[in-house]
């Protein structure tokens, strides 16, 4: 489900070395995908009235239904903000 994510994304922006994607959640029955671009790329990626994101979603969910979860998401960060895990070891280094 990460590589449907990024491969879209990274083909959507101008800057693809910038598109980070991970892994929220994902269990037995759920799937939280984390999507974070170059902020000057976040409106390719929600386009207009939000239409890519959704097709995006439509397509997590066409991907998901076919391994049997039941729930799928996508969050598109637009702080820039690091992903948690990664917080919590820039804290550790420091």
């Amino acid at each position: 489900m990460e590589g449907l994510v990024e491969f879209i994304a990274r083909n959507l922006v101008d800057d693809s070395d910038a598109v980070e994607v991970h892994a929220i959640r994902n269990d037995r029955y759920a799937t939280v995908i984390g999507l974070r671009v170059n902020p000057d790329d976040l409106g390719k990626v929600i386009g207009r009235q939000g239409r890519v994101a959704k097709a995006v979603r439509s397509l997590m969910r066409a991907s998901a239904h076919a391994v049997g979860k039941q729930h799928v998401g996508l969050e598109i960060d637009d702080q820039g903000t690091p992903p948690p895990a990664r917080r919590e070891q820039d804290h550790e280094q420091a």
